[in-house]
């Protein structure tokens, strides 16, 4: 399975910060949008980092509240890791174990088309395994 079918199932939203906004900016959108990373964009509109609930738990741990007022750009993790579509889940998850990471932007031919999380992709795993016992069983159930 690739990860454009992921992304097929799951849409292709991303949800962006600018290098500018501040933390508090950026936290509030993965609390409103339920979602565990953001893409940072700078004033060219170039992915030029992720920040994460865990690069927002290391900020809080190194500057306390004051965090909350700093500009995304000093706390995000960049260089930013990505994959293509055509990449398979496997791929992508090697790419993510890696670079120790959660969330992984997906590109195609240079512009960003979504955003997958560990979390979706182990689903999509999962959803194939079931499927394939599903199939061993059916075929078991033939031949008894």
């Amino acid at each position: 399975m690739s990860i454009s079918e992921v992304l097929h199932g799951k849409g292709h939203q991303v949800v962006r910060v600018r290098t500018t906004d501040s933390v508090e900016t950026a936290v509030r959108m993965l609390s409103d949008q339920r979602i565990g990373a953001v893409v940072v964009e700078d004033q060219w509109m170039r992915h030029a980092g992720v920040f994460s609930e865990r690069d927002f738990v290391n900020a809080v741990a190194e500057h306390g509240a004051a965090a909350l007022g700093l500009p995304v750009e000093k706390l995000m993790s960049a260089p930013v890791v990505t994959c293509r579509l055509n990449d398979s889940i496997d791929t992508a998850l090697a790419a993510m174990t890696m670079a120790r990471i959660r969330h992984l932007p997906v590109v195609d031919n240079g512009h960003l088309v979504g955003i997958v999380s560990i979390g979706d992709l182990v689903k999509h795993r999962l959803d194939e395994k079931a499927l394939e016992a599903n199939v061993l069983l059916d075929i078991a159930r033939l031949h008894a």
